[in-house]
């Protein structure tokens, strides 16, 4: 069963639980316990295909599913047509102690395609078991990447609607390009006048007004999220954690029961919170590495127990992480301190209010247990890009880049010899341009995006997604654009 991080919401099923998405009390919903793998089991991982490992991961998840129904939503997502490599999560052995996690090969060419190819059909499915009769309205902001893989993932699923918001100058052009060239009839894109944390709030605030959600109740609407807030969105992020470990174990990286590290780019918590309910499940996890941009507020928090909001917001390169407010986060918390309702309550209450909490001395410790942070600013990044291609012949994205630099400060501070997977969340071509000035010292980053990507394959020898590859010919066909205070109203217009 599914509670709030807050205490105010108990004994949801889990289809009710994605159903829902955001508690009603502001929490987020977490299982009241966290299943165990077995190393036995974890053993039987190496012969498995990708949907067969999530099978066995997810099921004691969703205790109300059925196996014939999660087997078709898992076969549904996890194939040859929806991703671009059978394996699905290819793991990559660049070195004898580090392999690279692929995460891009699905249809937008991110990370977000391995929870939001599952994530709708898993609402759909509970949609029938609650016997829910209204529309269900997705609302979701996004700092890049989420939002296309939530708008290709809910196109056209009936009985739902979709709403994305981006930050207005947020987000890189290939990422702005794939929303606003999105197709199907039930899906919206607007971009707001502010940063993501302005589109986040506003999300956060639409859903947390009871007297809208009421009136749209009368209309036959209900709103949800696709959000990593949504338990749907972040049960399937744990799959792949696992998936690298026996991979890692089959391509002899690592020997079977023995721990590794995993460092993972993020600014929103989801990404590596599914890798620390991985260790919880019994995934032999050493330390996670929690790898940020210039918008490091999670790396002062991991550090010293403060998180402050309360600071300059940076545009990046790796504009995915480009985040002050980070939502999983609670989560943590709540696990944490043992289950502790009012103490994650109060620290939320102190964010809103005052854009700050600090933790206990004991929960620091406990988190520092098993997390570890530093972060990368665009001139390390660029370097890093340009050093591992030289030196691997290997490509990274932005953010898969900030991840590489924080590994190397990691065991240059600590000696810590664990082998270790670092987490690669985009392809290097939906920041085309970034990529290709790293490469190049910024001697061939102009013109037109499609002119750069073809630059960077030609440079390169590496291949162009074909969902990339094809935007050029697509027309524009989102072009709303508002204020942060007018998404209530937007939203509004589009049921109308």
């Amino acid at each position: 069963m599914y509670l709030s991080t807050r205490g105010g919401q108990a004994g949801l099923s889990a289809a009710e639980a994605i159903k829902t998405g955001l508690a009603d009390d502001g929490g987020l919903f977490v299982p009241s316990r966290i299943p165990q793998v077995s190393q036995e089991t974890l053993a039987q991982f190496g012969t498995m295909s990708y949907w067969e490992r999530a099978a066995v991961i997810l099921a004691p998840y969703l205790p109300d599913y059925s196996d014939g129904e999660i087997r078709a939503a898992l076969t549904a997502a996890y194939n040859t047509e929806k991703f671009d490599d059978p394996e699905v999560a290819p793991l990559r052995s660049i070195t004898a102690d580090t392999a690279v996690l692929e995460l891009w090969h699905g249809p937008t060419s991110a990370f977000k395609d391995m929870a939001l190819q599952l994530m709708p059909r898993l609402l759909s499915q509970a949609l029938r078991k609650t016997g829910e009769k209204a529309e269900i309205v997705i609302l979701v902001a996004t700092s890049g990447d989420t939002g296309k893989a939530a708008l290709e993932g809910f196109k056209d699923v009936p009985q739902t609607r979709i709403i994305v918001f981006f930050p207005h100058g947020g987000v890189s052009e290939m990422q702005r390009l794939q929303m606003v060239t999105q197709e199907g009839g039930n899906v919206a894109v607007v971009a707001v006048k502010g940063n993501f944390d302005d589109a986040q709030n506003g999300v956060k605030e639409i859903f947390n007004d009871r007297a809208f959600n009421t009136a749209l109740a009368e209309r036959g609407f209900r709103l949800s999220s696709a959000n990593s807030i949504n338990w749907g969105r972040l049960a399937p992020q744990i799959v792949y954690y696992f998936s690298a470990y026996a991979d890692m174990v089959r391509l002899g990286n690592v020997a079977p029961g023995h721990a590794v590290n995993f460092v993972v780019p993020t600014g929103n918590f989801g990404n590596i919170l599914a890798a620390y309910y991985a260790k919880r499940m019994g995934l032999p996890i050493n330390r996670l590495l929690c790898a940020s941009n210039s918008n490091n507020v999670l790396t002062h928090f991991l550090r010293y127990g403060v998180y402050d909001r309360n600071r300059p917001f940076h545009t990046t390169l790796s504009p995915s992480m480009d985040i002050l407010i980070s939502s999983n986060l609670e989560r943590l918390l709540y696990h944490i301190t043992g289950g502790d309702c009012a103490q994650v309550k109060q620290w939320m209450e102190q964010l809103r209010s005052n854009g700050r909490y600090r933790v206990r001395d004991e929960d620091l410790d406990r988190i520092q247990e098993i997390f570890w942070a530093d972060w990368a600013d665009d001139a390390v990044t660029l370097t890093t890009i340009k050093e591992v291609y030289e030196e691997h012949c290997y490509l990274l994205d932005p953010h898969t880049a900030v991840a590489w630099h924080v590994l190397r400060q990691y065991r240059e501070k600590t000696n810590d010899a664990t082998p270790t997977v670092v987490v690669s969340t985009a392809s290097p071509f939906k920041f085309n341009a970034s990529v290709l000035s790293a490469l190049t010292d910024g001697k061939q980053a102009d013109g037109d995006e499609f002119a750069m990507l073809r630059q960077l394959s030609e440079n390169t020898g590496w291949p162009i997604p074909p969902a990339l590859a094809t935007l050029a010919q697509k027309p524009v066909r989102h072009h709303r654009l508002c204020a942060r205070d007018d998404m209530k109203a937007i939203v509004q217009d589009i049921l109308s």
